[in-house]
Order: structure tokens, then sequence, then C-alpha cells
């Protein structure tokens, strides 16, 4: 795919990568960057929702705990397998971020669904995530920038369909996604020198 003319979503004002496409990992870490802040005292913390529960909303803890994994520099991560951030604990574990941490820049993470033709696309862009608005909860919204990644098909009987998608599918995208966010942590602070970033140049930044 042509990242320029292809990758961006004018209409929705957000970056959608397919998951299997070759670089898809180097592509979502090189549009992460240039959705962040410039290096200083503002943290930047990562919030992984969902459930090991369900197939379909497992995608923010796997992604969580790969990255728990990999060990980030200067990035702090949130929402594992082991401690999942979920709908029942949302609210108590975003005021525990905010305690632990002054001002934190919160990139939020979460599975969606959506169109047919959009499954295993990830989405980049700026705002909070919404939780659980795809099953009709009514959950706070996080982060600053988010994350979502399309695992299954919307418009009927959404946490059934969450139920049966299938692990595979949401086991490949948690793997590039956590790629991508790690090839950015790495990167991260290279940022100090820069006084501007094009999305299209964004990748030469990338180790």
């Amino acid at each position: 795919m042509n990242l320029k003319k292809n990758l961006f979503d004018r209409k929705e004002k957000l970056w959608r990568i397919p998951f299997h496409e070759e670089n898809a990992s180097l592509k979502i870490g090189s549009h992460l960057l240039t959705l962040l802040p410039r290096v200083g005292p503002q943290p930047i913390v990562i919030v992984c929702i969902g459930t090991d529960r369900s197939t379909g909303d497992s995608l923010g803890p796997l992604i969580g705990t790969l990255l728990e994994e990999k060990k980030l520099p200067h990035f702090y991560v949130y929402g594992t397998l082991d401690d999942p951030i979920h709908a029942m604990n949302l609210e108590e574990k975003i005021a525990k971020i905010h305690t632990e941490h002054h001002n934190p820049f919160i990139v939020g993470i979460d599975a969606c669904l959506g169109r047919l033709k959009s499954v295993g696309i990830v989405q980049l862009g700026n705002g909070p995530v919404k939780p659980g608005a795809g099953v009709n909860k009514e959950l706070p919204e996080v982060g600053h920038i988010h994350i979502t990644g399309i695992v299954n098909v919307s418009g009927f009987m959404e946490f059934f369909v969450l139920q049966n998608t299938r692990l595979s599918l949401v086991l490949k995208m948690a793997k590039t996604i956590a790629d991508g966010i790690y090839k950015a942590s790495l990167a991260y602070h290279s940022k100090r020198t820069w006084t501007s970033i094009q999305p299209s140049n964004a990748e030469k930044h990338l180790p």
C-alpha cells in the first residue's frame, strides 16, 4: 500500500494500516511517533483495554503483555492478561494511573468492530478510545490519542461476535501493534532534535 496516498483517512482523520501488510509494524511505529508530544517531563502511558475472557476483546491485554515482555524504554504500560483493564475496573485503573504519573500523556488501545472489508485494520489517531461503544456500554473515554484494531464485523449481536472472534487473528494483530509500539519507544528520544516531522519521512527515525 502506498504510504502517502492510501493510509490516511481524511474523513475520519486517522491512519489505517492493514496488520498483514509488509512493514506494518514499522508504519504503526512511525505514525505513532508523529502523534506523540515532544520528549520532556510528561510521561507516556500505554493503556491497553480489554479482557482475556473474550477472544475479540483480548487484543488490548495481549498487546499489554507483549509490551511488558519487551520491557519498553521510556513508556509505561498498563493492562495485561494477568492484570487487565476492563469495564469493571476502568475508572479505578485510570485514577491510579493519574496518581502514579503527573500529567501523563495517555495512548488508549482497544479492540473494535467494523465493516467486513476493514477487519484486520489497525487505526491510529488523535482523541480518546471509547471502550464499550461497540457493545453499548457507557464507559469513560481513554487517551489523548488512540490505537484500535478492527477484529470482527459490527452490526448484529456485537457481544457474541467478540466472543466468537478467531484468536489467531487477534494474536497476529497484537504482535504487529506491539512491535510497532516497541519500535516507536526505541526511537522516541531521537525526537529531542526534531523541529517537525511528516508521516512520509517518519520511518527514517525508526531503528
